[in-house]
């Protein structure tokens, strides 16, 4: 099971599960917006926060999806939930939602890196961009005390205490998340199988967005888009407004 950092409100719940390297701080603005209308729930992922980080996991998205089953399905909540996913969140929520639609009312996903082979992606540019994320994760996996140290630096400089941690602690959890869950997706597919409806908000100074990708997601049947103008990967403010109204 994992760790619910949080469970407030009343009405009926929404469950937030945050990215990579990370925790349910990443919600830090979110749900006091969100918690005077629903129960709100956050969870730590697999590997991350204060949840367990068992050995022999290789942290792929069926991993961390059959976790988070386990742990929603032990809160006994008796209704459909809302589900909110923030960056490899996004990612693991929408496996969750194709294997588990008849758990949800809806689906939120925000800031999600949602990348296509290299090979299907027609914009030369967009083509090299993609890649050059995929040569970055392997420098980061490649380069640990580098990794902590650039982590370091930037959660010092973050709007959130303790947003970003990549420390011995999670390192494995972090390596192997990265390559089995966010380099290797297939969050399309997951997509495409949902049958609740889907908010995508996500930020026009993403650093981590991929165009092409979110294109093929906003063609998606169900789908509804959110671009906040000024807004990167983090939950500031004014995202978490937007995520709040998507949310209902």
């Amino acid at each position: 099971l994992l760790h619910v950092a949080s469970d407030s409100g009343s009405g009926s719940p929404v469950i937030m599960i945050h990215g990579i390297a990370s925790s349910s701080v990443t919600f830090e603005r979110l749900v006091p917006l969100v918690e005077p209308f629903h129960r709100v729930i956050t969870i730590d992922l697999l590997g991350f926060g204060e949840s367990p980080a068992p050995e022999d996991a290789e942290y792929t998205i069926a991993e961390h999806t059959a976790a988070l089953a386990r742990t929603v399905r032990s809160l006994k909540l008796g209704q459909p939930v809302v589900l909110v996913g923030h960056s490899l969140g996004a990612l693991i929520a929408s496996r969750y939602a194709a294997l588990h639609g008849g758990r949800l009312r809806k689906l939120v996903l925000v800031s999600p890196p949602v990348y296509l082979p290299t090979s299907t992606i027609a914009d030369g540019r967009e083509a090299t961009a993609q890649g050059l994320y995929y040569r970055v994760y392997e420098y980061l996996r490649e380069n640990p005390a580098f990794t902590m140290r650039a982590a370091a630096a930037l959660a010092r400089l973050s709007p959130i205490k303790g947003l970003l941690d990549v420390s011995e602690r999670n390192w494995r959890a972090f390596v192997l998340s990265l390559q089995n869950s966010i380099e290797t997706q297939t969050t399309l597919t997951d997509l495409a199988a949902v049958r609740v409806p889907v908010e995508v908000v996500y930020g026009s100074l993403d650093p981590l967005l991929a165009p092409s990708g979110l294109r093929v997601v906003e063609q998606l049947r169900g789908v509804t888009t959110h671009r906040v103008d000024g807004a990167d990967h983090v939950i500031r403010p004014r995202m978490a407004r937007v995520v709040a109204t998507a949310i209902g």
